[in-house]
């Protein structure tokens, strides 16, 4: 059944040795990423075979498919009050910003009878979730401390996502004095410092992440061996963990560009075309934008050229490939971290295993 997305386990084992012992190396521990392959409990068990404590999403219902695996479990995402009572249940620690919510989770924990940690987070440029008043930071870190379901677990921030302020050693300096700062406060040693995601790789491995920095949330060096900064690859890693393959309906010869009047797409944009000739050998793929993306997709066949997709129609001009295609076979591709997360909610995208 196609389209297909197959999973390599054993190249997946070989990144996380890789990357862990790289973070190992400069006293960092791991907190892996699962959102992209919504908590997987396959690729999940993986993680934790190989050595990964602790486990991190963006979505309860990820933590909950996770529930039966021997790790701590994260939400990486600010809670929603509305989905408190299941977090609870589900998960080990939160990322939180706001008092009320930690209040909530503690109010929860009370009735559960259960106790959960919370990293409270820190905005130090990119304005997306954290205190930017660090006194009120310090005064909501007392507060946690204080209340009886829930531990104060450490300091977190999160760079590179919404404004690309990129990680640098003054930035996670003021994160360890805030945690510092936190511990005179509260009057006792806390235990995470979380310095953000893959894009402080490239800052780790030139020694600039400072001392108390002591955890990363990794997803996409893991999974795809790249650091965020300079998107580059990591040494003794795959980026063939994750591949598509998706069958052809239809293949002709056809102009490179289109006739008539060129309008706008979805997103009031007017399309550019670029002239390749009259004569070219076109595929389509049933495969679109609600599968996987094409603007982090690779051809496996470095002589097919991805010419665009709508939401189920994928082009794709296969001229210059060396490789025999024809309607009812398939075109193999290589998935970065946006296509492989839309692969991975697609229902219509059928998974496989192998290692």
């Amino acid at each position: 059944m196609y389209p297909l997305l197959t999973v390599n386990l054993e190249h997946l084992r070989k990144n996380i040795r890789t990357v862990r012992g790289l973070c190992a190396a400069h006293g960092i521990s791991v907190t892996s990423v699962t959102k992209v392959f919504r908590g997987d409990p396959r690729i999940a068990q993986v993680l934790v075979e190989e050595g990964m404590t602790m486990l991190g999403d963006s979505r309860v219902a990820n933590l909950a498919r996770m529930e039966n695996l021997q790790a701590e479990k994260w939400l990486i995402r600010p809670p929603m009050l509305s989905e408190i009572p299941d977090l609870v249940r589900y998960g080990d620690a939160s990322l939180n910003s706001e008092m009320a919510v930690v209040r909530a989770i503690n109010a929860e924990c009370v009735r559960q009878g259960r106790r959960h940690r919370i990293i409270l987070m820190a905005d130090l440029g990119d304005i997306r979730e954290g205190y930017v008043d660090y006194e009120e930071l310090i005064r909501a870190a007392v507060e946690t401390d204080r209340l009886p379901g829930v531990e104060l677990y450490g300091l977190g921030v999160n760079l590179t996502c919404f404004s690309f302020i990129q990680y640098d050693t003054e930035k996670l300096t003021k994160l360890a004095e805030l945690f510092r700062e936190a511990e005179e406060a509260v009057g006792h040693p806390l235990q995470i410092v979380s310095g953000g995601n893959s894009a402080a790789v490239d800052l780790m491995l030139r020694g600039g992440i400072p001392a108390g920095v002591n955890n990363l949330r990794l997803g996409e060096s893991v999974l795809f061996g790249k650091e965020r900064a300079k998107h580059r690859f990591l040494p003794d890693t795959y980026q063939d963990v994750f591949t598509l393959e998706c069958e052809i309906v239809e293949l002709k010869e056809k102009p490179s560009l289109p006739w008539g009047t060129v309008g706008v797409d979805s997103y009031g944009k007017k399309p550019e075309f670029t002239d390749r000739g009259e004569h070219r050998l076109k595929a389509i793929c049933a495969l679109g934008k609600q599968d996987f993306d094409v603007e982090t997709t690779t051809p496996c066949d470095p002589g097919i050229i991805l010419l665009g997709a709508s939401s189920d129609h994928l082009m794709a001009d296969v001229t210059d490939s060396r490789e025999h295609y024809e309607v009812g076979g398939t075109i193999k591709l290589q998935l970065g971290y946006f296509s492989t997360m839309r692969a991975f909610t697609s229902d219509y995208v059928a998974k496989q295993y192998i290692g």
